[in-house]
């Protein structure tokens, strides 16, 4: 495991992780804000034991299992990364309610810009708080933005013990099922 000083993991806080998107793509995962891994190393979902990456493979979005550093492959595979909060943080409860409900605005902004298929933003909690939507489950969600249907999934962090990597690669799956049938419908 890779360790960092204080001094780096302080100046993560001020770093902003670009994010990895292009037009048109079949599915932009939205994370809720960098962790300092991720800020110190430029890449998404960095943190040991966070799920995401094999939870995208297990899932069948990605055809072998990504290292963070590989993020930059995403869009040939029609996927991309951003996050409902920019600033980056430990933990994801030093947000504000309007850190989240600024990120959700904002990202709404950029999905019309971008205009993928779906976003996926990937915690239940977050997207409540983004979208001033209480009731919202994991699962497809009613809202649109633009034509761009919505999704939640559940947070891959390790420390998200409700669910294992199979049945969040089961959850991650459905979306990457009803993605597909819609690029060939």
């Amino acid at each position: 495991m890779t360790r960092f000083t204080r001094a780096e993991l302080e100046a993560a806080r001020d770093r902003l992780v670009p994010d990895i998107v292009a037009d048109g793509l079949r599915v932009l995962f939205c994370g809720i804000n960098p962790g300092l891994t991720t800020a110190v190393t430029g890449h998404h979902f960095a943190r040991p034991g966070n799920r995401f990456w094999p939870v995208l493979h297990l899932s069948g979005f990605t055809p072998r299992l990504l290292k963070p550093s590989e993020q930059g492959e995403l869009p040939s595979y029609g996927l991309g990364i951003t996050n409902v909060v920019a600033r980056a943080s430990a933990r994801a409860d030093e947000l504000t309610a309007e850190e989240y409900r600024e990120g959700g605005r904002l990202l709404a902004l950029k999905v019309a810009r971008l205009r993928p298929r779906w976003l996926a933003v990937v915690g239940v909690t977050a997207y409540r708080a983004a979208f001033d939507d209480r009731k919202a489950q994991v699962g497809p969600q009613e809202r649109t933005i633009g034509n761009t249907r919505v999704w939640v999934l559940p947070n891959p962090s390790g420390l998200n013990a409700h669910w294992t990597a199979q049945t969040m690669a089961e959850e991650f799956a459905r979306l990457r099922v009803a993605a597909e049938t819609e690029t060939e419908a």
